[in-house]
């Protein structure tokens, strides 16, 4: 089909990428097709929480995807890039009430279901947000699949997961000391928790032994708990309480007697080698109380006050109590010394509140075998393959130090936990459907941990658990898995000891980790900085393809990428660079048709050469995306298509174009075509809008660049003799432009040029390709002579196996020439004296800052050579 081509002069990015869009998904080019016959490649979308926009970590994590997704499409295979998002328990839910806590209402002022309901409003609008996000960022999601972590599939799939591991004994319910928010009124697990370093202090006190024989001192950091105390430790081998074990002590103010136990625990280098035991509220004070069979006093609320075990501190908050039971201590004697110190504190990742460790009954998974089953995994053949491989450390560094997982929060928002409890005997009932004898029994309360469910995303979204549904037995396990170094704990190590469990099979072949997007300074982008950065600000700017053009090719596997203004806009540039040579190329193909395409015709140096490279630049590509090195490709792509296509074959093919040989004409349209068609190809994964755009201008079947094959190399258009030539013609030709450039010769002046080849065979490519340097080098008289010598009063220039040589009579007037250079000798003769004075000055020398003599010292070597350089000049000149 022949086609007009009417392309603006500037690229509008905004006006492009809003069309094609649409024009994908009404295609249906983003669909899976189980019925293709080809081979299935998978990717999950990491779900994207439904509590706000996505954010630039998100945009890079998705464009990734997209782009590996685009080429594996154009590669033949059956892509599903499937979307989802995530309910995101405590997150969510703390939004919800503070939008709530904004209209002057609380959770429980409407009940479960109507705040449910309030939870899945917020959650349709920023799933659509999302979308729209997705649809910004160009991304090439099979939408007819798209699941939510609490739809019923997914529901069904977590409560077969809880079932089957109660019933296999790995899920059980107990009090233990878990990590408890008292600002969202739920346990955390361990990796929910953040730890900060906080100025705190040490606490002394005097405990009195009870038959009044003295004290018995203790230090802590939380003074607050010993209203739970319900012993005193030391070690078993410390001589100097081993008469005091067995005895009592009161503890002060509650007046209740309790023992001092001995017990391999206690350090005795630390402190004073006794510590106090409030097994409800210290992990290891828990495990002490087991052993010695303590009683365990939970002194506080679960919003942080304090409770009625806490005497006349009852009602008050934690901290408030700490201040007011230090001040009663003191007062009676009992504290007798305090000390600064700075110590870890647990804070909660979500709402930020001081967690704190606290006794409750908790639903938990036992992790060891679980976890020895994903170690396992690591040592065969079919194991999960980390990019960058140093980070399967890192995982297994953690799988192998495991603990138990609490899985309970004390939330509304999330799959509600399929256990009942018997009003009457207590029994409990664990299953998949509710009890039949439904008003007997009562559902617990509480939802499961976000991360239960988000562990089961690679095949809970592919109809697990019907082991026969078509997209599961099809598309599972899936092949890579990307996403940030920061959730290898969370998720990553989850969904795979999930998915052997469940499948048997590794979750995915290969993890792609990258790291997090920072600003320009290296500093996380966060709220309090003020330093984010809206994707979609960018995109609104300078166009999705030049985000995810800088996303994607910024850095290497693994490490962080810092966000710059300025790279986006030199992308900008880029995009603008390859839209003018993409207008020049087809705006000069004459309306040729599909079928016209020829090139077996007689083809140039710059035609074979051009070709040649495009076979290197695809091979290259293709190798280096296979290994997710994205920021080598990004520039074999910009070298290729900036210096090699733009800047030389594209000048050099105006010759031809512009010339009176019709076949030399045809062939270079074709050529022309052909190189930009598989360019766009190419570079159609990391900026598919503006491919598209000009692809829908080239002669072509009509269909899609998304739809189109992967460049692959022809052989038969390789030609390593052509890249050899054109290397020596492009370095003659530079050569020759930095000499013009060197003595302010402009290349609208012709000048006489000699060049003396090193043989023969560099003779004849300089004479074949006459045609070049005439164009570019801008010869009065060029002579090609493997013989000739230079003239007295001459410029040289030597480049591979070829000496240049420029009359300077022709190329400069020397008497103006000379003239300006004895003033430019004169003017560094003065700064020479200058710097050179002032480096004499020991004064100068002895009480300047380091680094301002250190200047001064290079700026005289600096203008020292200059000088030398001018000198050597005028000799020349003055021959």
């Amino acid at each position: 089909m022949s086609k007009e081509i009417s392309m603006p002069t500037k690229y509008n990015p905004q006006e492009t990428e809003a069309k094609w869009y649409d024009f994908w998904l009404e295609k249906e080019c983003f669909k899976a097709n189980p019925e293709s016959g080809k081979e299935p490649y998978t990717i999950v979308i990491p779900p994207p929480n439904v509590t706000g926009k996505l954010h630039l970590g998100h945009a890079w994590d998705t464009t990734l995807q997209d782009m590996l997704t685009r080429v594996k499409r154009m590669q033949g295979y059956d892509v599903l890039w499937l979307p989802g998002m995530d309910h995101a328990g405590i997150a969510t839910q703390a939004k919800v009430e503070g939008k709530l806590r904004e209209e002057g209402i609380s959770r429980y002022d409407l009940g479960r279901e109507k705040f449910l309901e309030k939870a899945w409003e917020w959650k349709e609008e920023y799933a659509t947000t999302i979308r729209q996000q997705w649809s910004k960022l160009g991304l090439g999601l099979d939408y007819s699949r798209e699941r939510f972590t609490l739809d019923e599939g997914l529901s069904k799939a977590v409560r077969k997961v809880f079932v089957d591991l109660y019933e296999k004994g790995l899920i059980y319910r107990g009090e233990y000391i878990i990590n408890w928010d008292p600002q969202t009124k739920t346990a955390l697990s361990d990796i929910e928790v953040i730890y900060k370093d906080v100025q705190g202090h040490f606490y002394y006190m005097a405990y009195p032994l009870t038959d009044g024989s003295g004290t018995i001192e203790i230090a802590t950091t939380r003074p607050e708990t010993m209203l739970g105390d319900t012993a005193v430790a030391v070690n078993p081998k410390d001589e100097r309480y081993q008469h005091l074990i067995g005895k009592t002590v009161t503890l002060p103010i509650v007046g209740r007697e309790i023992p001092i136990i001995a017990d391999e625990y206690v350090d005795m280098e630390f402190g004073s080698g006794v510590v106090k035991i409030t097994p409800a509220h210290d992990p290891n004070d828990f495990e002490v109380g087991n052993r010695h069979d303590l009683p365990r006093i939970l002194v506080m609320n679960e919003d942080g006050t304090m409770n009625e075990n806490a005497g006349k501190y009852n009602g008050m908050d934690r901290f408030e109590c700490r201040k007011q039971i230090v001040k009663d201590l003191q007062e009676q004697g009992v504290c007798f010394k305090m000390e600064d110190h700075l110590h870890s504190v647990g804070h909660s990742e979500r709402s930020g509140a001081v967690v704190e460790p606290y006794l409750s009954t908790q639903w938990f998974v036992k992790m060891q075998p679980l976890a020895d089953a994903a170690i396992a995994l690591q040592n065969e053949d079919g194991k999960v393959n980390f990019v960058p491989e140093r980070f399967e450390k890192t995982y297994l560094h953690w799988i192998e130090n495991v603990r138990d997982w609490c899985i309970s929060r004390q939330l509304w928002w999330g799959h509600r936990i399929p256990a009942w409890y018997h009003k009457e005997t207590g029994e409990v009932y664990v299953g998949m459907e509710d009890p039949t004898d439904k008003e007997n029994w009562v559902q617990d309360e509480d939802v499961l941990d976000t991360w239960f469910s988000s562990a089961l995303w690679p095949f809970s979204t592919m109809g697990w658990p019907d082991v026969d549904a078509e997209d599961f037995k099809r598309y599972y396990p899936t092949d890579v898995l990307v996403t940030g170094y920061d959730i290898i704990f969370f998720w990553v190590a989850r969904m795979i000891f999930q998915g052997i469990e469940f499948t048997g099979k590794r979750p995915f072949k290969d993890v792609l980790i990258h790291g997090l997007v920072r600003d320009s300074e290296g500093r996380k982008m966060s709220k309090s900085l003020g330093n984010g950065v809206d994707p979609m600000e960018v995109i609104e700017k300078y166009g999705a393809d030049a985000l995810r053009y800088f996303l994607v090719t910024g850095s290497s596997p693994g490490n962080d990428l810092r966000f710059y203004w300025e790279k986006v806009e030199s992308i900008w540039n880029f995009a603008n660079k390859i839209w003018n040579a993409s207008r020049f190329a087809l705006m000069n193909m004459d309306g040729m048709t599909y079928e016209e395409l020829d090139l077996s015709g007689e083809k140039s140096v710059a035609d074979r050469w051009i070709l040649t490279r495009l076979n290197e630049t695809i091979e290259d590509v293709t190798r280096l995306v296979e290994v997710y090195e994205f920021g080598e490709v990004g520039r074999a792509l910009y070298n290729f298509i900036w210096d090699d296509f733009c800047d030389w074959y594209i000048e050099m093919a105006k010759l031809p174009l512009y010339g009176d040989d019709e076949a030399a004409k045809k062939t270079t349209r074709s050529i022309l075509a052909y190189v930009l068609d598989q360019t766009m190809r190419l570079l159609h994964p990391f900026m598919p809008f503006i491919t598209e755009e000009i692809w829908q201008h080239l002669p072509h079947g009509g269909v899609s660049i998304t739809q189109t094959s992967w460049p692959e190399v022809r052989q038969d258009l390789h030609d390593e003799d052509s890249v050899k030539q054109m290397n020596l013609l492009i370095e003659v030709i530079r050569a020759v432009r930095n000499v013009r450039a060197e003595v302010n010769t402009p290349m609208s002046k012709e000048v006489d040029i000699f060049m003396k080849p090193a043989n023969e065979q560099v003779a004849h490519v300089l004479e074949n390709n006459r045609t070049y340097l005439d164009k570019f080098c801008r010869p009065r008289q060029l002579t090609i002579d493997v013989a000739w010598k230079a003239p007295e009063k001459s410029m040289a220039s030597v480049v591979s196996n070829v000496e240049l040589f420029f009359p300077l009579e022709g190329l400069l007037n020397i008497e103006e020439e000379m003239e300006r250079l004895e003033k430019e000798l004169e003017k560094l003769n003065k700064e020479v004296e200058r710097v050179q004075k002032k480096l004499s000055n020991e004064k100068f020398v002895s009480k300047a800052p380091a680094h301002v003599v250190e200047e001064e010292r290079a700026k005289e070597k600096d203008y020292v050579q200059q000088r030398e350089t001018v000198r050597a000049r005028l000799e020349e000149l003055q021959g």
